[in-house]
């Protein structure tokens, strides 16, 4: 970060060669290399990423709908409110190194320019020695204004710190490894960010309405993010977590993703049997998940008693991967608890509540302006206590001292 910061180009070229193999003249890609990676995808493939950008437009414009700027006239003479505010500029990472996330463009670019944002650019890793085609496809067609092909602690380091060719943001959203995970909480306070990330978690919560198979699948379907990842199934019936486990070995065998999955499973892997509803509820809160699939006979329990959780997926007929890839909601949750105290990404991320008020009578503000005064006095502000003083003499023409002196001051 330091070395971004002094260096800014010179830097982030040194790095992209020493962890990505990847130099160039300009990481910005030019109009043709898009339409290039356009080109390479199938017309089919095209139309699913349309699709999926499609859902996760239309829910982040029925949140954008839902905020609204409000007015209120709290007492006569005295008007408060607040606006909604979009960052000016937002720098959206995509990981793409170890798989080609293109859903990761879906959800912050499409966020952010549904919040308002003006200028969004994404950074993306070179995926096989080139740009990703569907990264770089799923950028264009969410609306990024420019796009770089630049990945890591140098993408996210050059788009906070900003360089000779790549001008600041304001904010940094999306996921990465460990690396861009620290950098991001390294930047915190020069930009704003999403959320800290971790790695991956899910939480099957469970009972005997359906078999192992299906909380197998759901579990290893996570799990296969990395090594690291928690899978965890909350059960109230011994005989379905004995089933789960008997079809974790089984479907390892045959998944090509197994290499992380297994280790994922043998080294975070849990199964915890509950005695009822409400204690899976209570142990789900302790947990905090990032992703909580609930396939019991009541889902709507857990959607009504829950409070710390980044995502439900209340169903059998839903689960973690329509949430990761497609179905509208966003994808970018709390992990490691995070979910005690906040939510994902979404397009209130984006916005800034900004207050304001306004006093329109002579009468209202000294009879503020009185409170105030004596307020301060508690406080020991005489200057605070002044602006309100200065406000009673003029408005309310009451002889009142000035802050500090025993003798009155003419207004």
């Amino acid at each position: 970060m330091s070395d971004i910061g002094a260096r800014g180009d010179a830097a982030v070229r040194e790095l992209s060669v020493r962890f990505d193999g990847w130099d160039r003249d300009d990481y910005r890609l030019s109009d043709r290399e898009k339409q290039d990676c356009l080109d390479q995808l199938s017309g089919q493939a095209l139309k699913d990423i349309e699709f999926a950008q499609a859902q996760i437009r239309n829910f982040a414009e029925v949140q954008r709908a839902s905020i609204g700027d409000v007015e209120v006239e709290t007492m006569p003479g005295v008007v408060l409110g607040h606006r909604t505010i979009p960052v000016s500029s937002a720098g959206c990472y995509v990981p793409g190194g170890k798989y080609p996330l293109l859903a990761s463009a879906h959800m912050s670019v499409i966020t952010a320019k549904v919040a308002g944002v003006p200028r969004v650019i994404t950074c993306a890793p070179p995926f096989q020695g080139k740009p990703a085609a569907a990264i770089v496809a799923a950028q264009v067609l969410a609306g990024a204004d420019d796009i770089y092909c630049l990945g890591g602690i140098q993408a996210v380091g050059a788009m906070a710190l900003g360089t000779q060719s790549i001008a600041p943001v304001d904010m940094l959203v999306g996921p990465g490894n460990a690396y861009v995970a620290e950098a991001k909480r390294q930047l915190f306070g020069r930009v704003g960010i999403d959320l800290f990330a971790g790695p991956t978690e899910t939480l099957v919560i469970a009972d005997d309405s359906v078999d192992g198979e299906l909380c197998a699948t759901d579990l290893l379907g996570q799990a296969e993010h990395g090594p690291d990842s928690p899978a965890i199934l909350l059960t109230t019936s011994a005989a379905l977590a004995r089933d789960t486990m008997k079809q974790v070995e089984r479907l390892l065998a045959i998944l090509p993703t197994a290499d992380h999955a297994r280790k994922a499973w043998e080294n975070f892997g849990e199964v915890i049997v509950a005695d009822s509803d409400a204690e899976m509820v209570a142990i789900a809160d302790e947990i905090a998940s990032e992703h909580v699939q609930v396939m019991t006979r009541d889902p709507d329990y857990f959607l009504a008693h829950m409070t710390n959780y980044g995502a439900l997926f209340l169903g059998p007929r839903t689960n973690v991967s329509y949430g990761d890839k497609v179905i509208g909601t966003n994808h970018t949750l709390p992990t490691k608890k995070a979910a005690r105290y906040t939510g994902g990404l979404w397009v209130g991320k984006f916005l800034k509540t900004c207050t304001y008020q306004r006093v329109t009578s002579d009468a209202a503000s000294a009879m503020i302006g009185e409170y105030c005064s004596r307020l301060c006095a508690l406080e020991g502000f005489a200057g605070h206590g002044e602006q309100a003083n200065i406000r009673v003499r003029r408005y309310g023409g009451r002889d009142i001292p000035y802050a500090g002196r025993a003798e009155p001051v003419e207004a």
